[in-house]
This record gives structure tokens, sequence and C-alpha cells, in this order.
């Protein structure tokens, strides 16, 4: 094995280091997120930042004091990365996965979670029900990262996960495909049991604190809430997703039996 081609990392899919770095990309590793040293102009880092941007990657600046605490051999050379556990899908690879199984999309949309224990357990519940993929923003959520893969117990090496640079733009484009886009909101109209869930559909679920931004909840179709018993308002944004496509695999179940 060529030896410029090892690229050695850190837990949980760190990495530091302009060669390092540098040859994960070259390499075609998937990288997650660039970190750059603000200020620094140098060449090597200019081209560290097109070869990230050219491969999808997130890039953003920080200052010495934040690379220090990120870095494990105290030599970031001005560069951190984080490893992205799987390649990134298409939004077309997701709704073309659908009709290869001859069903209607279901998709999960993130709208900012970012915490990677909630991530890695939507995918799993998304996988486990039947989806055919989750769509997750570029900035302001977390990433396909060694973390989110193991608290998904492995479902991201099974459901595509797709990255895009806007949730509003995306929704309005799967309601131009044919998809009708449901927000969970705890103001909904209609109940989870009220809703329709047999037709194309795309779930939107918002961060853990405040849940769908203002722009996604305008694009929804429909706002759908969990009925709530006791004394807690909501749920987790990973627990209450579960709860939603299991109804939503139940109504599709039915539906398909009726049809058979």
């Amino acid at each position: 094995m060529d030896e410029r081609r090892k690229v050695p990392s850190a837990p949980d899919g760190l990495m530091e280091g302009r060669n390092a770095v540098t040859e994960a990309l070259r390499a075609g590793v998937p990288v997650d997120k660039v970190w750059l040293l603000r200020g620094e102009d140098s060449g090597p880092l200019r081209r560290i930042a097109a070869l990230a941007r050219e491969a999808g990657a997130v890039v953003v600046e920080a200052d010495r004091r934040k690379l220090d605490a990120m870095s494990v051999t105290g030599a970031h050379q001005g560069v951190v990365a984080l490893t992205a556990a799987a390649k990134y899908a298409e939004v077309s690879d997701l709704l073309q996965l659908a009709e290869n199984r001859g069903e209607k999309p279901l998709l999960v949309v993130c709208d900012e979670i970012s915490d990677p224990h909630n991530l890695g357990a939507i995918i799993r519940s998304a996988e486990c029900a039947g989806a055919h993929g989750v769509i997750i923003p570029k900035r302001r959520s977390a990433g396909v990262t060694a973390v989110v893969a193991k608290a998904s117990a492995g479902a991201v090496s099974h459901l595509p996960v797709a990255r895009v640079p806007n949730i509003p733009a995306l929704l309005k484009d799967l309601k131009k495909r044919g998809l009708w886009i449901y927000g969970a909101d705890a103001s909904g109209a209609a109940t989870l049991y009220e809703t329709d869930w047999t037709g194309p559909a795309a779930l939107v679920i918002g961060s853990e604190g405040a849940g769908m931004t203002r722009l996604a909840a305008e694009q929804c179709d429909f706002l759908v809430r969990i009925p709530m018993k006791g004394h807690i308002n909501s749920l987790n944004a990973s627990t209450a997703c579960a709860v939603l496509l299991y109804e939503a695999l139940r109504q599709r179940d039915g539906a398909s039996k009726g049809e058979a």
C-alpha cells in the first residue's frame, strides 16, 4: 500500500494536520466538516478549502484556541476535519429507492437537529419503519459522524442520508415532485391518527429545543401533533419521529393489504 495514502484519524472521526486532511480528501474519504485557522491564507490551507468544498464538506473558520482544544496531537497546523461515517446521497437517490421498491416515498427531513445521538436515533427509527431516507441541512445540524453511526445502531449503512444547503427550498422542491409535507408540531390542527399518511410524504422534525424553523413550518401542508396525556407536554425529537413514522407504517401497511 502506498504509505502516502494512509490517513490517520482520531476516535470519533477527527483528523488533523495539513497532509492528513489533504490525503483524506484526495483519497475520497467522506469528510463532513473542515475547520480552518481564521486569518491564515497560505496556499496549503486554500487548497484544502477548495478540495473540501468540491467534496461537499462544510468549511468553517475557527480561531486557534478552538483548534487547539479540538486537537489530539497538538500539531493541527491550522486544520482539523471530521470524517463522515458514510457518503451522503442525493435527494433523487432517496426518491429512486422508493420507486425501485414500488412504494410511495416516505422521507424524514431533520430541521436543524444538532444532537448527534438524536440524529442517530432518528435514522435508526426511519430505517426500521421502512422510510426511504433522511435529509439534513449542511449547516446548524449534526452530520453523519461516527457518533451518529453508533447511535443509529448501524442504520446509516442501510438507509441513505442526503444533505442539502437549504431546508425550505428542499420542501418546495419536494412539493413540486408530488410529496405532501407534514410537520411535527405540538400546535398542529390534527393528531397523527387523524392524518392520512398513505400518500407520498415527507415528515419534518424540528430541533430539540425550538422545534421547526419558521420558514420550514411555512412550507408544510399539514402540522401534526402527538396527543399528550401526562404532565410533560413534549417528546424527545427522535421519540416523536418514531411515533409518527410507525403510525405512517401502520396506515401504509393497511392500505397495501386493502389493495391486494
